[in-house]
This record gives C-alpha cells, sequence and structure tokens, in this order.
C-alpha cells in the first residue's frame, strides 16, 4: 500500500541529491578553473599536492577496512616530495640552440631529484617501519602494498598535472582541456545513464554505471576535442583523439577506485563534497586521463611547436 509513497520519496531524494551535486560543483568548478588560468606553477603543485593527500587519507581509510594499515604519514611525506620533483622538474628552462639542439638550463636553487631517488627513499622508510612498528610482520606486506598502491595509482599519476601547467603559455590551456574533458564526459554519463542507462557495464564493480553512459562519456570528451582543438592550435583529429584516449583512461580509473570500494563495502571514498563523495571519488577520472594528456602531447605533439 505504501509503495507509491516510497517511490515519491525515491524520486525527491534523488533530485535533492542532483542538486547538491551541481550546486556544489558550480562553487568548485569555478575555483579550479581560476586556479589552473591564472595560478603559477608552483600554486598548481602545491594545490594539487593537497588534493593528493585528502585523496590519499580516503585511500587508506577504505584499506583499514580490509586490515592494511598503510604507513600514511611516511607514503603522505613522499607523495608531497612527488609534486616538488615535477614542479623541480619543470622548472627548468629550455631553449632552441640550433636545428637539433636543445639547451635546458635549470635553476641553481632547484635540486636535481630523480622520481627513483623518491622511490627508492620511499621503499627505505617502509623498511624501516616495518621494524618500528608492533604489527605482526606477517602484515607487513599487505601495509607496504598499500603504501605503494597509493603513490603508484593516485600521486605519481596526478602529479602529471604540474608537467602539464607548466608547459609555457599552452600550459594552463591544455590542462583546462585535461578537466574539461573528464567534468563533460562524467556529466554527460552521469544523467544519460539515469535516464536511458539499461546495459550495465560492469555489475560486480559499479551496479549503476552503464554502457550507454560510458559511450556518452565518451562522446563528451570527443566534443571537448571538437570544441578545442583551434583554441588549442592542435589539429582536430589529434585534439579528438587525445581526448578520446584520455576518457577510456579515465574510465578505466573510475572502474578500478569503484572496485577498490566495493571491496571495502562503501559507496563513497569520503564525505568531504557534498553530492560527489570524497575527493577520491572525484578526482578518480583525472588521475589516470591527465598522464594521457601528458604523454600524448609529449611524445606526438611537442616538436609541433
Amino acid at each position: 500500500m505504501n509503495f507509491p509513497n516510497k517511490q515519491i520519496w525515491a524520486r525527491a531524494n534523488a533530485s535533492a541529491g542532483t542538486a547538491t551535486r551541481v550546486l556544489t560543483a558550480a562553487v568548485l568548478i569555478p575555483a579550479v578553473v581560476a586556479l589552473v588560468w591564472w595560478g603559477s606553477t608552483w600554486l598548481v603543485a602545491a594545490l594539487g599536492g593537497l588534493v593528493a593527500l585528502l585523496a590519499l587519507r580516503e585511500f587508506f581509510s577504505l584499506g583499514g577496512r580490509l586490515n592494511l594499515q598503510g604507513y600514511r604519514w611516511w607514503t603522505s611525506l613522499c607523495a608531497l616530495w612527488i609534486f616538488f620533483q615535477q614542479w623541480s622538474v619543470s622548472a627548468a628552462q629550455s631553449y632552441q640552440v640550433g636545428r637539433n639542439l636543445r639547451l635546458t638550463q635549470a635553476p641553481a636553487l632547484v635540486p636535481e631529484l630523480p622520481l627513483e631517488l623518491v622511490f627508492f627513499v620511499f621503499l627505505l622508510g617502509c623498511a624501516a617501519t616495518v621494524f618500528a612498528l608492533r604489527r605482526p610482520l606477517t602484515d607487513a606486506l599487505g601495509d607496504i602494498g598499500i603504501s605503494s598502491a597509493g603513490l603508484v595509482f593516485i600521486v605519481l599519476p596526478l602529479s602529471a598535472v604540474v608537467r602539464i601547467h607548466a608547459l609555457d603559455v599552452l600550459g594552463p590551456k591544455l590542462l583546462l582541456f585535461a578537466l574539461l574533458l573528464v567534468w563533460v564526459g562524467d556529466t554527460l554519463a552521469y544523467f544519460v545513464g539515469r535516464s536511458f542507462g539499461r546495459m550495465p557495464m560492469a555489475a560486480q564493480l559499479s551496479p549503476k554505471k552503464t554502457w550507454e553512459g560510458a559511450a556518452a562519456n565518451l562522446l563528451g570528451s570527443a566534443i571537448v576535442g571538437v570544441a578545442l582543438f583551434g583554441w588549442l592550435n592542435i589539429d582536430a583529429f589529434q585534439a579528438v583523439l587525445m581526448a578520446c584516449l584520455a576518457n577510456v583512461a579515465g574510465q578505466a580509473g573510475d572502474l578500478l577506485k569503484s572496485a577498490y570500494k566495493r571491496g571495502a563495502g562503501v559507496k563513497d571514498s569520503g564525505t568531504l563534497l557534498p553530492g560527489h563523495g570524497g575527493i577520491l571519488d572525484r578526482i578518480d577520472a583525472l588521475i589516470l586521463a591527465a598522464p594521457v594528456v601528458w604523454y600524448y602531447f609529449r611524445f606526438l605533439l611537442a616538436s609541433r611547436f
């Protein structure tokens, strides 16, 4: 007898959730756009590092539900080191001094810190932590594993936003391009999936994701490529291909995060962003989309500029 009332209540909750989601996005998106467009690369690196720390916090909280106790403070310190390293590399100045010769000169105050050194020190710290803590040694492999996963799956790929932004005058444009293709794709996937989604994409990982939503997600990113190729001064085909490849990587990142949450038995990674869940819920696609944009530009487009 109460079935109609339950339907009305469910629709009201869904409408309220959508309104909250839109309101949160309306506040955050202009702030992020302003940061990318007017902010310096060191500011992007600093705030990117803060976002990575918040995402790591949620990542480790999910791991705690699986009895995986990551080395939070040590991993967070190395995460900031990675973002600093990416900024220090991007601070190098490059000059074309001949047809086949390019001179690169880094500022004297910026130390050269290769990524392999960061990870080597991280592993040494993990080894020291294993013997310093009182947790059973049988848990050490899992604890080191989730700590390493936090750096490899979240911090390192996300730090590509620093490298993108540092690309002289093109950097802010290219980073906005990466953000927009994720935002537009996610938005279309959300509304198309809710309205027309019928074919489950990965029911075991995320019951609400559908192939219709995934197709809309990909289409949204392609539209961004078509709309912005002239602004980026990039060939239209290259812009669309870069956007589509980044979108596919972003959707893979979303599914990986969903699998992790599913294993931990939670719906959202956190509650920091009303209507969106946690920080990790919001950046899951960007984590893998940003490196695709960076490496696509670096290896396939940079020589044309």
